[in-house]
């Protein structure tokens, strides 16, 4: 009985981490086209409605935590406790970029942007398809995509490095664009960091699986 309690006490804190995941994912997506469209408004929102991705991590820790106190985990049940403390962490963090995206958009105001954006969207599409498919791979126990999904990482880096690079450009060409092209600079780099955010949930889930911490090494492309 104790052990049926215990399975579904996971089983809720999984629907929990999947809803936040679900929250993750339509923040940065809204924060992206936010800063495609200009849209201040729709900025402001994601500002505001951060504090609830806070709040659903703030709710699955102190599930978690309880669960500990209560039900006397084993090693096995510890692992899947700790693997759904840390991911909900990550999760808030990503929550934490979109936000950051969100308040470039309002930095930028009116001001034109000094590129057409065509790499960063590209970015935030791939942040997105990693992260549900890593939480896909978290409810499924699945240590090989978990590991898969690392190594693609490599493109969000290349597409950073090109965005980086264009916009160094731009820079050096004329310095009256530094401001608003060091904004953009930040975008991207919010996006790369939730890439990075989704290796850390996918190292967490060969651990879950195999009882072995390790770093998964990605190449530099």
């Amino acid at each position: 009985m104790v052990r049926e309690a215990f399975r579904e006490n996971v089983k809720e804190l999984e629907q929990e981490l999947l809803s936040m995941g679900e929250m993750v994912t339509r923040a940065v997506t809204r924060s992206v086209e936010a800063l495609k469209s200009r849209d201040m408004d729709e900025a402001k929102r994601i500002i505001s409605e951060d504090l609830l991705i806070n709040k659903k991590r703030w709710d699955i820790e102190e599930k978690c935590i309880n669960l500990i106190a209560t039900q006397q985990p084993v090693a096995t049940d510890l692992r899947e406790i700790i693997a759904l403390l840390n991911i909900s962490t990550d999760l808030e963090r990503m929550g934490d970029h979109a936000e950051g995206i969100a308040k470039i958009v309002i930095m930028l105001g009116d001001e034109p942007l000094v590129k057409p954006l065509i790499d960063i969207p590209q970015m935030a599409g791939k942040a997105f398809g990693m992260i549900k498919r890593s939480l896909e791979a978290f409810v499924k126990r699945d240590a090989k995509t978990a590991r898969e999904i690392c190594h693609e990482d490599d493109e969000v880096d290349r597409l950073y490095d090109q965005v980086y690079r264009e916009l160094l450009s731009f820079m050096l060409e004329d310095p009256k664009t530094i401001t608003r092209a060091t904004y953009l600079m930040w975008a991207a780099h919010n996006l790369e960091r939730i890439a990075d955010r989704v290796t850390n949930i996918c190292e967490r889930i060969v651990f879950l699986v195999t009882g072995t911490m390790e770093e998964i090494s990605v190449s530099k492309y």
